[in-house]
């Protein structure tokens, strides 16, 4: 099987390796100052970049689009009528219903369309990592073609019905897992301050949020902004997050201890009763991957991001731990540490009462309320041009640090998915 990528960015060329080592005949294009470029790095691998989408789509029985969700339409467009008699076709976003409406409206009625959406990042190798499946248009042999293709490279595949089940898989787990780390990095921005370096953000818990936050502002926004903007189901999650951070801050704001903590008492009741399997983060991992700040001594953190998300999740009735089988290492470190804070009576606690009473880290809080406000908004009126820029101003904001971060994510994702 001949394999075909239009779009060798950093998902489309970690692929193109993988299915190159596995044996398989690979080619592909990127944009036409990319081309140099590519051919150094890629040759090595016996993999053909060829100088435009139409010359890959001729040769290649198996033809994936790896492309910004907002360039996807004119890419297909200007390639389907090169594409192979009878090729299998698949699409690498991360929001499935434009893609497929896309293919709909001007793929050849013998393609085969096998989509797919891998679970990670650039940054990771395919092996072990989980991918999606999802069949659309296609008898059983073109199915079958495409899941031994990925048990080759060693791909973890969650096989789902259809695209409606995955993307709203993916409103409950990446939007709003996106949506609040970046919300904790405009927050700090907006305050001016590196959270490594204030005491309200040292150990366990925090090390998970600033790493992971570091890790999402490291990447390009497009990433973001489509899988929030174009997925129909995002919009509901993301007002509901919205929803509930803001309810939860007003009764901060009153003092009112024992609405606030008879709500969050129902969420814990609802997500975390004793049926659920436990994720369990590893204090001593946590504790590890500590980002490099002033040593000074941890002070109570009111963990509103996170007392807000589990309050989302009651809220819209969604069992995060059925989201699982769909997970990105942000998501399940997110429900992670949802698990540790609400598991955990002391610690539980210590948020409740910083939350209500510590007047130190009010401030902290106006600003994550703030921010959520600005991206709830962002979505909802469904601004990519804006969500972009809004993304790439924080992003600049941690600047150099984010190599670091990255790398330290990685490493901590890494031990962490061991346990």
């Amino acid at each position: 099987m001949n394999i075909g990528i239009i779009g060798l960015g950093d998902m489309g060329k970690v692929y193109a390796k993988a299915f190159a080592k596995a044996g398989y005949a690979v080619c592909g294009c990127d944009l036409p100052q990319n081309y140099e470029a590519l051919q150094a790095d890629l040759t090595p691998y016996h993999i053909r970049v060829m100088e435009d989408g139409k010359q890959v789509a001729r040769t290649s029985d198996l033809l994936i689009y790896s492309v910004e969700a907002e360039h996807m339409e004119r890419v297909v467009a200007d390639t389907s009528g090169s594409i192979k008699y009878g090729a299998i076709v698949a699409g690498q976003t991360s929001v499935k219903h434009p893609e497929i409406a896309i293919f709909n409206k001007y793929l050849p009625a013998d393609v085969q369309i096998v989509t797919f959406h891998a679970m990670h990042g650039g940054a990771f190798e395919p092996a072990g990592q989980n991918l999606v499946l999802i069949p659309y248009r296609t008898d059983k042999e073109a199915y079958q073609r495409m899941y031994d293709l990925f048990m080759a490279i060693g791909s973890s595949i969650v096989e789902l019905a259809d695209y409606h089940e995955h993307d709203q898989i993916v409103a409950d787990t990446q939007a709003v897992t996106h949506v609040g780390f970046e919300s904790m990095g405009t927050a700090w921005a907006s305050a001016g301050f590196f959270p490594w370096e204030n005491a309200s953000y040292l150990g366990g818990i925090d090390n998970v949020k600033i790493l992971i936050t570091l890790r999402i502002f490291s990447y390009k926004a497009h990433v973001y902004a489509g899988l929030a903007i174009l997925n129909p189901y995002a919009r509901q999650q993301v007002k509901r997050y919205a929803q509930s951070e803001s309810e939860l801050f007003k009764l901060m704001i009153k003092e009112d201890e024992h609405a606030f903590r008879q709500r969050l008492y129902k969420a814990r009741d609802f997500v975390f009763h004793e049926s659920r399997q436990p994720i369990m983060l590893n204090d001593t991992v946590m504790d590890e991957f500590a980002f490099h700040g002033s040593a000074q001594e941890r002070k109570p953190n009111s963990h509103l991001s996170i007392l807000s998300m589990v309050d989302a999740w009651h809220h819209l009735g969604v069992n995060p731990y059925d989201n699982l089988i769909g997970q990105t290492p942000p998501f399940r470190l997110r429900l992670g540490i949802a698990e540790y804070l609400f598991k955990n009576e002391e610690l539980l606690e210590e948020s409740i009462q910083t939350a209500i009473y510590d007047k130190s880290i009010r401030g902290d809080d106006l600003e994550f309320h703030s921010a959520v406000r600005e991206w709830s908004s962002i979505i909802n009126y469904g601004d990519m041009e804006g969500y972009k820029k809004h993304f790439n101003q924080v992003q600049a904001f941690f600047g150099d640090r984010l190599p670091e971060g990255q790398k330290q994510s990685a490493d901590m994702i890494r031990q962490l998915m061991k346990k």
